[in-house]
């Protein structure tokens, strides 16, 4: 008799906003692995140092701080070079 694969609690739940950039790669990974958006989230999220190249992270993180700031309390706030 088969062996029933394990199922992976997902108990945390949270609303998220991401770009339509983002949402339609979360699609594309869905269509190739068959897995649901919060399935794929937690397995790169959980894995997120062994699928990623850390300077690449790193120079894409000053880049999006430079265009658009970091978050605060409020929302994101403008970085110092914008009004």
């Amino acid at each position: 008799m088969p062996q029933k694969p394990k199922r992976l609690p997902l108990p945390k739940r949270f609303s998220a906003a991401i770009t339509e950039k983002a949402y339609a790669k979360l699609r594309d990974l869905n269509a190739d692995w068959h897995f649901g958006n919060n399935y794929l989230l937690t397995i790169l999220l959980e894995n997120f140092d062994d699928v990623i190249d850390e300077k690449k992270f790193q120079q894409v993180m000053e880049t999006f701080i430079a265009e658009y700031g970091q978050p605060d309390a409020g929302g994101m706030k403008p970085n110092k070079t914008q009004g």
